[in-house]
């Protein structure tokens, strides 16, 4: 058993490794390193929601095992959302299904519609999982740069025509992880349109779609008519109620693709414990103001980013929503590639940011800088950068770059 099982040599090498390995090394001699790496909240659940859990979990009857697709109050609670929020409504017993995460749910819905050789059509870049749970079922990727606008779906349409087989899905996520780009209504109008006109599936995932910070609410694209023919979204309340490690999500959409969905979860999983369920959906049911309150913290943080940086050195683009910067590697640093340029933060700076290429070889040039420390870390960030840039790249004659890790497509 010397050779590589097949599932496993289509993954590329992990391009976060090296960076996580020297965040972890100078930690371990005593740095303070700032990290704005990964995505992973750092604040507090609202603690109605804790409470509905001790609550719930006191009640040994809800140790038992639970419904893969969802315990029917919490699907209930979910189609009540969609339809406060984006005014959609669902059957919550046949278009409605809660997942481990937006990340499992991805993966399932991938191995529940893919045949081996089928085409995806995936934005580049994007969050990985939107890739790689089609390359571990078998797929084919097919990527188109990312964007929002009319030449993406120009883009779109001219990779069905020049794609044997024809695609069977295009992959859309807006606000989307890392770029924090956003689309608008008519573009989900369109790019239902081109798919009903191309015969494609669309899975739409807007995890973010509750954190944003200029005041227009970002759409579903089931708010289009006739999109319920052809899609299916994800969300998530990882980010929305700051809880991640709930591991809480849901699939939302068309019959047969749910169905679908439901029936590789029954063979998988039991769902999520019970008393999980029943808090998020306390969650999705209860007061709201905690939701703002969330927002409204990262756009602090957002905003002391994008000054203190950009006092720093740093020029970085504000984001219009999700809980990350885009930012576009300083010029006199671009030639070391992103992940040479992380490692160096990490070695001269003490912080920590996830190098593009991580999301897509079309995220080579940027790094992505998430808003998990206070504004007071930030600024100490922003501080430790300064000092950093002010040496001058002449510095950095003993800096050896390294040759990009490619991922394999």
């Amino acid at each position: 058993m010397i050779e590589e099982f097949h599932r496993i040599k289509r993954l590329p090498p992990y391009v976060f490794a090296e960076v996580n390995r020297l965040k972890a090394a100078a930690r371990a001699r005593g740095a303070d390193i700032i990290d704005l790496g990964m995505g992973n909240p750092d604040m507090p659940t609202p603690q109605h929601i804790v409470d509905k859990l001790v609550e719930t979990i006191a009640k040994p009857r809800t140790h038992r095992y639970s419904a893969s697709k969802g315990i029917p109050g919490l699907r209930r609670a979910q189609a009540a959302y969609y339809e406060r929020r984006f005014g959609v409504v669902l059957n919550p017993e046949t278009q409605v299904v809660a997942t481990l995460g937006s990340k499992e749910g991805f993966a399932n819905m991938a191995q529940a519609i893919t045949a081996p050789g089928d085409v995806i059509l995936v934005p580049n870049p994007t969050y990985p999982i939107h890739e790689f749970g089609f390359i571990i079922s078998g797929a084919a990727m097919r990527h188109i740069p990312a964007g929002n606008d009319e030449a993406f779906l120009r883009a779109v349409e001219r990779a069905c025509k020049h794609s044997i087989p024809k695609p069977l899905a295009l992959v859309l996520s807006y606000p989307s992880n890392p770029t924090a780009m956003t689309a608008s209504l008519d573009f989900y109008t369109a790019a239902v349109d081109l798919a009903k006109r191309l015969d494609l599936i669309i899975l739409s995932d807007i995890a973010y779609s509750e954190i944003y910070f200029d005041g227009n609410p970002p759409p579903s694209i089931l708010q289009v008519p006739g999109a319920m023919d052809v899609a299916v979204e994800f969300t998530s309340l990882s980010k929305t109620y700051a809880m991640p490690g709930w591991r809480m999500g849901f699939a939302v959409g068309n019959e047969r693709l749910i169905g679908a969905l439901a029936r590789v979860k029954s063979y998988l999983d039991y769902g999520a414990f019970t008393p999980i369920q029943v808090a998020a959906a306390a969650a999705l049911n209860g007061p709201q103001d905690c939701v703002e309150e969330i927002r409204q913290t990262y756009k602090r943080r957002r905003d002391a980013l994008v000054e203190s940086f950009g006092r720093a050195g740093w020029d970085i683009p504000p984001p219009p929503a999700t809980m990350f910067a885009w930012a576009p590697i300083p010029e006199p640093y671009r030639h070391l590639g992103s992940v040479e340029f992380a490692k160096l933060l990490i070695e001269q700076a003490d912080v920590a940011v996830s190098p593009g290429l991580g999301f897509g070889e079309y995220g080579e040039g940027f790094v992505r800088v998430a808003l998990v420390e206070n504004e007071h870390r930030i600024r100490q960030a922003a501080r430790n950068l300064k000092k950093f840039f002010s040496q001058g790249v002449e510095t950095l004659h003993n800096v050896i770059p390294h040759p990009a890790v490619k991922a394999s497509r």
